[in-house]
This record gives C-alpha cells, sequence and structure tokens, in this order.
C-alpha cells in the first residue's frame, strides 16, 4: 500500500493565506551583497516582527504538509531557497524528516514543482563529535551553509531541535575549519545565508525566552510560525494583568482552531471509556501535597505521609501495587515515570495490576469494534476497500514490556493472554462465514492467533527511548515497522501475500509527541500523565483521519471515524475538560452577560451566507422585538419564547444558533461513554415502514449511461478550449513580487500596491509531465491532447514558454466546466439487476437498521418537541445548517404529511455523472387522494456555489426519471419555500 497525499481544502486554504501576507521581495534594495550566492535574495520588511507570519491549525490537519508546501512555493514564486526548521524535541523532528523525504510526499510535490527537490539536513547530538582529534563542522551543516542560488532546482532545509539549537556546539568557534570562507561559529554561518526560519510548536518558543533567542541569532529575515497553540504575554499587575495569545502581528494569518476541525469534520470524532470503580476505592483518594528532589509528602484528610528518595508508596497504602518509589529528581518522578505536581491526585486503585488489565481488556473490546467495520465496511457497497485498525497503549515502564534476559514483562504477559482469548471468540463467530468478506475476515484473525502463539510474533510491538541502539534484532525490527513503516502498518499484506498481522504498539510516551500514524483508532492510558499536559495533545496522536488500503484518505461524509480514548478512573473527568480546551480555542468568547461586538460580527457574517442581504441593524431589531436585549446590549433575565422562559442569551442561541456552532465544539464529537449522552439516533421503525416499498426501489443499483454523442461532445469542447480565443488560457507565468509604497494625498497617507514579475526567466513544465496531468484531469485521449497543443503552440510561435503550470490549470478549469454544461443533461439513469446497501437500508436482509450515527444526520443538535410523523427519536433534532435545515424540522406540519424527517447521508447515493454519489436532505411523504407524493428536498444557500447547482440538477434528473412512482424534487432556500411546496402539492396545484 502506498499512502496518497491529497490536497485538502483548508490546506490550500492556509497557503493562500501565507501568500497574501507574505511581504514580498525587495527588488529596490542598495545592499551591496544583495546578490550573494550562498543566500537567500532580500526579502521586504526583512527582520521586522510585523512582517512574520503565524499559522494558526489544530493538531492533526496537516500542518507539516502545509510548510513543506510553502517551502516549494516560496522557492518557485521567489527563489527563496534557504530553509530552517526549528522544533522543540528529537521526536517531532523524527517525525517531520519522515514526512519531508517519504517516498509519497515526494511523489505528491514532484506533480506540482517539476524537477525541483528539498536536500533536508538533520543535525543531531553527535554530528559534532570530533575525530582523529580534529573538531569539524558536520557534513549537513557544510551543505546547507554553502549550496548556493545557482542550482534553481534545489531547496536547502536545515531541520534542528531546540536542545541541539542551544547546544555549545552551535556557538562555540574553536573548529579546525571555516564555512564561507571565514565563518568558524555554526550559529554565524546559518545567519549569512538570511534563512527563512519556519518554528513548529511555536508554545515552546516563547519570546523572551532562550530558545527563541537562539532563533534570533540565526537572523532570519521571516520567520512563519505553525502551531495549534501559541505561546501567552502577559502585562500589568495586579488587578490590571493581562495575559493574551501573542501573535506577531496581534491575530494569526489563517486560523483554524480546534472548534471547527471537530465540527467541520477534520479529525476524527472522540470517545472516552474508563473502567469504573468502587465507592470504597474511588474515595481512598491521596493528593501532593510537596514534591521536591529528595522528598514527597501526600496529604490524606487532615494527616500527612512522606516519602524519601527510594521509598516505597506501598508503604503509606498496600493499594499502591506495582513496587512504585519516589525517584524524584528535578522532575519529581515516581520510579514509574510519573511525575508529580502539587495538588495532583493519586488513587491507588488505579496502579493495580487487575485494574490496568481492565483497562486493556475494554481496549481491546474497543479496537475489535472498530476493526469488524473497517475491515468489513457494512453499507458502504460492494468491495469497499477495508481499513487497517491499529491501538496504542501507554504503559508505566519498559521492565513490565520487556522482561529480563530478552523475556517478556508482566504486563505483555497479560495482554497476550487477553488477547488470545478475545481472539479465540472472534474467530468462533466467523467460524462458519458465508460472505467473501467475512472469510477474508475470519482468515486474518486465524493469522493474527498463529503469529501471537509463535516465538516470533508480529501482533504487537514497543518502542521506548531505551531501545535505541538495541542489539536484539527483533526489538530493532519492532521499533524499526513504528518510526519509519508508515506503510507497512497501514498495509494488510506483503509483498508475498502474507497477512501483516502487527496493529497494537506500546510506547511510555515516547510516541507522544512528533510520531503519527492515521489508522490509530484506540489509545489506552495504563498511566496517567499527570495534570499539566494538554488533553488534545494526549489524544492528538489518534486524530487524523484514517486512510484505506488503496492509501486514500477518508473524510467523515465518506467513512464515520472515531478514535476511542481509554483513562483511568482518576481522570475521569478528562471528556469535560477536553471540551473545555476545544472551546477555549475559539477567537470568539461567549458573554453570557451582553451581546459583543464580536458576537455580532460572527453571527452576521454567517448568516450572510444564506441571506447576503441580513445586516448587523436587522439582527439587532429582531432582538429588540422578541425583548431579547436591552437598549445597551445587555441581556435580559426572564424571556418568553415560544412558550418557554428562558434567559436573554438562551433565546438568542435558540434564535441563532449559527453562534454556538462556531464556537462550541458539537456534542457528539466528543463523547464520554460512562454518561448518558447517546449519539445513536434510533429509527422509528413503524414510519420508516411507510416508505418500504420506495426504498426497494431507490435501493436498486443504477448506472449512469452517457449519450453516444459524448465523445464527440469532449473532442468539440477540447478543440474550442485549445483555440484560447480570449488569450486567457495560454499565459505565461514568472514569479510574482508584491511592491507597497507609502503616498501621500492631499494630507492623508496610503498604501499603494502593485504586483510585477520578478525576474526575466519563465517558469515551465515538462511536456511529457504536462501532457500526463492533463489527460489524467480530462480523461481525453493523450493523442488528441498531443496534436491540440502542437497547433496551439504553433500559433504561439513556437514560444514552449506556454508550457506551464497555469496554463495547464486554465485548460483542466474551463474545459471540465464546460464539458460538464454541455454533457449534464446528455445522459439517463438505467436500473442493473441488484441493489445495494445504504447508510439506512440493509440490501441482503431487506429491512431498514435500527439505528444511524447521530453525525450522519447532522453535526449540531436541538432540543423540540416530539412529532409522532419523524422518522427518528426525538428531541433532539440533528441538523447542518441553522437556516434552513433546523427551521424546516422545526416547523409542524398538517395532517396530509404522513411522515417527514432529514435524510442520513448516502442514504440514496445518486450516481453523479461527474463522479461520486449525492443524496437529498429530506423526504415527506404526503397523502393526496388513493395516493402517496414522496417529496425530496435538496437545501442549499441563496448565494449557492456551482457545485450545489450542479447536484440540484443531478437530483433533479434521477428523480424525475421516477416521477410515475410518486417522487417530486425541488431544491429549496427557505423554509417557507418548502412549506409552500407542500401546500401545492397537498391541493393538487402541481402536477
Amino acid at each position: 500500500m502506498k499512502i496518497k497525499l491529497e490536497t485538502l481544502q483548508h490546506q490550500t486554504d492556509a497557503l493562500t493565506a501565507i501568500d497574501k501576507a507574505f511581504p514580498g521581495m525587495d527588488m529596490m534594495s542598495n545592499n551591496p551583497d544583495a546578490n550573494y550566492i550562498y543566500a537567500n535574495p532580500l526579502i521586504r520588511r526583512r527582520y521586522k516582527n510585523e512582517a512574520n507570519i503565524d499559522i494558526k491549525m489544530e493538531t492533526g490537519t496537516g500542518k507539516t504538509y502545509v510548510y513543506t508546501r510553502m517551502m516549494y512555493e516560496l522557492h518557485q514564486k521567489y527563489g527563496l531557497f534557504k530553509f530552517v526548521i526549528a522544533v522543540p524535541s528529537p521526536s517531532i523532528k523524527e517525525g517531520t524528516r519522515s514526512f519531508i523525504t517519504s517516498d509519497y510526499a515526494k511523489q505528491h510535490f514532484s506533480e506540482f514543482y517539476e524537477n525541483t527537490r528539498i536536500q533536508l539536513n538533520a543535525i543531531n547530538a553527535g554530528d559534532f563529535n570530533a575525530r582523529s582529534g580534529r573538531r569539524n563542522f558536520p557534513a549537513q551543516l557544510s551543505e546547507f551553509v554553502e549550496a548556493t542560488r545557482q542550482n534553481t532546482n534545489q531547496i536547502e532545509v536545515l531541520l534542528v531541535n531546540q536542545g541541539m539549537l542551544h547546544s555549545k556546539s552551535m556557538y562555540r568557534n574553536d573548529y579546525d575549519q571555516t564555512l564561507l570562507g571565514g565563518e568558524t561559529s555554526p550559529i554565524k554561518a546559518i545567519a549569512a545565508t538570511r534563512p527563512v526560519i519556519i518554528i513548529d510548536e511555536p508554545q515552546r518558543f516563547p519570546r523572551g525566552k532562550k530558545f527563541y533567542e537562539d532563533i534570533e541569532e540565526m537572523k532570519p529575515q521571516l520567520i512563519v510560525r505553525f502551531g495549534a497553540t501559541f505561546p501567552e504575554m502577559t502585562s500589568g499587575r495586579g488587578k490590571n494583568k493581562v495575559t493574551k495569545i501573542d501573535y506577531y502581528r496581534g491575530e494569526p494569518q489563517f486560523n483554524l482552531d480546534a472548534v471547527d476541525s471537530f465540527n467541520q469534520g477534520l479529525v476524527k470524532g472522540i470517545d472516552i471509556d474508563y473502567p469504573d470503580m468502587p465507592e470504597e476505592q474511588a474515595s481512598n483518594l491521596y493528593k501532593v501535597k510537596q514534591a521536591k528532589a529528595k522528598k514527597l509528602i501526600l496529604s490524606k484528610g487532615s494527616k500527612e505521609y512522606t516519602l524519601g528518595v527510594g521509598e516505597n508508596l506501598a508503604d503509606i497504602d498496600p493499594d499502591f501495587q506495582g513496587n512504585i518509589t519516589y525517584a524524584g529528581g528535578t522532575d519529581h518522578e515516581l520510579s514509574n515515570g510519573l511525575a508529580l505536581a502539587k495538588d495532583m491526585k493519586l488513587i491507588p486503585g488505579t496502579f493495580a495490576q487487575n485494574y490496568q488489565k481492565e483497562i486493556i481488556s475494554q481496549a481491546l473490546d474497543c479496537h475489535f469494534k472498530a476493526e469488524e467495520e473497517n475491515f468489513l465496511r457494512p453499507n458502504s457497497g460492494d468491495n469497499a476497500p477495508k481499513i487497517k485498525t491499529l491501538s496504542l497503549f501507554f504503559i508505566d515502564s519498559i521492565s513490565s514490556f520487556r522482561g529480563e534476559n530478552h523475556g517478556k514483562g508482566w504486563l505483555a504477559q497479560d495482554f497476550e493472554k487477553i488477547l488470545t482469548e478475545k481472539l479465540k471468540k472472534l474467530i468462533g463467530r466467523y467460524e462458519m462465514a458465508i460472505d467473501d468478506r467475512e472469510k477474508e475476515y475470519h482468515s486474518f484473525l486465524q493469522a493474527t492467533l498463529k503469529s501471537l502463539q509463535s516465538e516470533h510474533q508480529d501482533v504487537y510491538a514497543g518502542y521506548f527511548s531505551e531501545d535505541r541502539g538495541s542489539s536484539d534484532t527483533d526489538i530493532q525490527a519492532e521499533v524499526e515497522d513504528i518510526l519509519s513503516n508508515k506503510e507497512k502498518l497501514l498495509s494488510f499484506r506483503d509483498k508475498d501475500g502474507n497477512w501483516l498481522t502487527r496493529r497494537f504498539l506500546f510506547s511510555k510516551w515516547t510516541l507522544r509527541e512528533g510520531w503519527d500514524n492515521p489508522n490509530v483508532f484506540t489509545i489506552a492510558k495504563l498511566r496517567t500523565s499527570g495534570s499539566e499536559i494538554s488533553k488534545i495533545q494526549e489524544v492528538g496522536r489518534g486524530l487524523r483521519l484514517p486512510v484505506d488500503e488503496t492509501g486514500h484518505r477518508l473524510n467523515q461524509d465518506e467513512w464515520q471515524s472515531r478514535l476511542s480514548f481509554l483513562i483511568g478512573y482518576d481522570e475521569r473527568d478528562f471528556a469535560q475538560k477536553l471540551v473545555g480546551e476545544i472551546n477555549d480555542d475559539s477567537p470568539i468568547k461567549l458573554n453570557q452577560e451582553e451581546l459583543t461586538d464580536e458576537m455580532i460580527k460572527l453571527i452576521v457574517q454567517e448568516k450572510k451566507k444564506t441571506d447576503p442581504q441580513f445586516t448587523e441593524d436587522q439582527l439587532l431589531d429582531d432582538l429588540d422585538d422578541h425583548n431579547v436585549i436591552t437598549r445597551s446590549n445587555k441581556f435580559k433575565e426572564n424571556v418568553e419564547l415560544g412558550g418557554q422562559r428562558m434567559s436573554g442569551y438562551d433565546a438568542l442561541c435558540k434564535l441563532y444558533p449559527e453562534l454556538e456552532q462556531h464556537t462550541k465544539v458539537a456534542k457528539d464529537k466528543v463523547r464520554d461513554k460512562n454518561s448518558e449522552d447517546n449519539t445513536i439516533v434510533k429509527l422509528r421503525k413503524q414510519n420508516w415502514q411507510q416508505l418500504k416499498n420506495l426504498w426497494l426501489q431507490l435501493a436498486q443499483r443504477q448506472m449512469i449511461k452517457f449519450d453516444p454523442s459524448v465523445n464527440q461532445i469532449a473532442e468539440t469542447v477540447a478543440r474550442d478550449v485549445f483555440k484560447d480565443n480570449d488569450n486567457k488560457i495560454f499565459v505565461l507565468q514568472r514569479p510574482q513580487i508584491v511592491h507597497q509604497e507609502v503616498v501621500t494625498d492631499e494630507g492623508s497617507a496610503s498604501v499603494r500596491e502593485t504586483q510585477a514579475d520578478y525576474n526575466t526567466e519563465y517558469l515551465t513544465m515538462n511536456y511529457g509531465k504536462f501532457l500526463k496531468i492533463l489527460a489524467k484531469q480530462t480523461d481525453l485521449p493523450v493523442n488528441l491532447l498531443n496534436n491540440l497543443m502542437i497547433k496551439a503552440i504553433k500559433r504561439l510561435r513556437n514560444n514552449t514558454n506556454y508550457i506551464n503550470e497555469k496554463t495547464l490549470g486554465n485548460l483542466i478549469r474551463t474545459f471540465n466546466n464546460q464539458f460538464n454544461e454541455r454533457i449534464k443533461t446528455s445522459y439517463s439513469y438505467e436500473p442493473l439487476d441488484f441493489s445495494t446497501s445504504t447508510s439506512i437500508y440493509n440490501a441482503k436482509k431487506h429491512e431498514f437498521v435500527d439505528s444511524v450515527p447521530a453525525s450522519v444526520l447532522g453535526v449540531y443538535q436541538s432540543n423540540s418537541v416530539s412529532d409522532e410523523k419523524y422518522l427518528y427519536d426525538r428531541p433532539p433534532l440533528r441538523y447542518d445548517s441553522a437556516d434552513p435545515e433546523l427551521k424546516i424540522l422545526q416547523r409542524s406540519y398538517g395532517p396530509k404529511i404522513s411522515v417527514f424527517g432529514k435524510l442520513p447521508k448516502k442514504a440514496i447515493k445518486i450516481p453523479r455523472f461527474d463522479n461520486g454519489t449525492t443524496t437529498p436532505d429530506f423526504i415527506f411523504k404526503i397523502d393526496h387522494g388513493n395516493k402517496s407524493i414522496y417529496l425530496m428536498i435538496e437545501t442549499k444557500a441563496e448565494n449557492m456555489r456551482f457545485d450545489d447547482a450542479v447536484i440540484g440538477k443531478i437530483q433533479e434528473k434521477y428523480f424525475k426519471s421516477l416521477k410515475d412512482s410518486g417522487f417530486y424534487y425541488r431544491m429549496a432556500t427557505s423554509e417557507q419555500e418548502v412549506h409552500d411546496l407542500i401546500n401545492k402539492l397537498e391541493n393538487g396545484e402541481l402536477n
């Protein structure tokens, strides 16, 4: 299996924001070293903090991808070729190195930046060691510093972690060689290259502290920071003390916060689990009163207990099992590696071996539940690619995993025993499987058990800091698989067709940062992590969306994916804290006392998406009419809305749910399974049975049959496009420079900005690559495209500089738009002789499913009164947009509506002529005399995007072919439009 990187919209948006914020190149400088071949060209406003850029992206959304592509972009557009990536730790450095040097990343970026490569130079601690009595610079440092801009196809990148950057080796000047003909200090040699510095995890490089001072010593022309968290800065004292996030320009130039990441489905949802504990054990709680290098003081009630270094916690309470002592030191650790801090709570029962076994057992149950779904892919159509399922365990100590003399520790032995029992039960369940995919899963499980029982098992593996340099071949194979063989871990079979069964990974926090694998579906913590660690960071290793066995990344609309996170009872408030962290990450702070300017701005901004004419005055008038706010925008305490009494703030959220949608994580995105929150929505089977005959027809697979004229249309459109009558398609491409100047006019000053070509050389592409991408993106024959290109280039006086990325993009976009416009009616739906399952219907059993995940109905929820006609148990209602979806759901309907409701994603799977499938949003069954009418509604904003209009045309054509069966279809932009349409159908005014 090969991972396929795909360009995601939020990543493209981040790159666009960087391009917009980039200060441009300084072409007017009289600096005599401007053309120094060992250094970057000069950037405008260089060395100024206000020119630096901040990009905020949540964990798991691809910031490494964005800053890697940014380097290619800045090199292509402006000739910048020397970048330093500064990361906090060796593990993050290894993760970055692994991504940039991976074959799949190189392949992906080569499609956009032909013949350009990144030369990655990573400096490690041992690289400065003296050899043969001479103190020389590491080869990687020399390569970076002495590379010249004459090699136009190579980007030089220096990768360094903060410990290495702050080391004496970087600052000393007694080396036995020089760089750039005179520099004897590594940090000064780097500074001479005028680098662009990328800071990964900026909260670990706060301004004014030692590690940021190291950054400044490298004299960066420009700094671009990428992270989910940024450092804070404090000013004033006492009551005047103010703490705010330290952004270079006051705010990030791109902000993908945690709320949007979860609500938009850019990361997995999260389920929190923990084994319960008897009240007697749970109340047996000790608090850390003081933790010093040589002394630990615990308190319980009014009593205090003191331990010195090496003394056992069991001396205080026998329930502290596992021979745990106080190790002390600067990190104030227990012997199991747990760092203690003041006021930290310890429950002895969570240290017991049998309690950790219970967490393992529950984690394996979560693993196999996810694995069955990911392997079998129910309701995803026939032969949907499988998804490899991985689980990650964080444990107390390496000795519990790796025993003495190459043996197994007690934890590994317990894990094997529990896993063996669960495998045997699962194998027995699939013993009589008839379905081919179930038979395949049975074979996979058998291979897993066989490997587990062999001398050199390949089912689980561990990676610990102590493993570095181990001579044990089995250990090295495990470490290699975990750190470097991401694609192997994601694959089901090796090159010889044998099952790859390794999918359970163990670590002692070594994999907490830097390492990631998108197919981690379960994380189990067999130890608490302390109170100071970010909850989002802890779940971060499992947030990324998964890939299937073809390497395709599955978004949440394609496949609902969730992370199960197992913790101990002592962290049972984890879900609450995690939700708090996510909501705190929103830039808009909700005020329940008064309507603030930023709350007004957000509501107006969101309402304009469905009603472009909506204004702030309209909002305030509406709230005034509903008696929600005072003249000074304070919320009233007692407001009546819809027959209910509530606060003014709650009334605002009822009237404008958009406010909380963009400032609070949706409830089902983080679930505590031991709470009462249920995110499975049950179907009201008696209502769905009224649609049974209808669904037998909808479940029948349909094939798109194009008219015979389509191929001729494609060729005609292609010929017209290549003629380029408006001279807008074939264009020349040069790097751009942004020029700004301050001008004064009638006493006021303003900035005038212009764009100009950066240099005289044009950017071009290899012709073979150009044709290959063009053929792939248009489905046109290569021979036809080649002939059309030859004619076009001849017309352009044989100027091959027109063969570039801009021309390519123009050709692809123009052809596809014109071709799709021409063929949008040149096809028909042809029924096939088999049915397929969907998210709502099991075609094999010929019946509706019992329930669906709430998220396939909508991201958000709203309480409502029950309606016996609704297709699901309610409240709450699930919806994706407040207007018109929520308004449609909240309306009461007359007696002629027998059932109605929102359709889950992929409930029908109407084939699209431009690939993929689509499903309308709503269904209404309307009784009209002796027959029934089935009204299908697709909701869109008034200012709908081009793709939304295409979807409407596709759905309209599909249901028009089924009109004889009583179907009526309409795209609606408002609740009133739906209401009027229902009235007309009930009264027989429409045919």
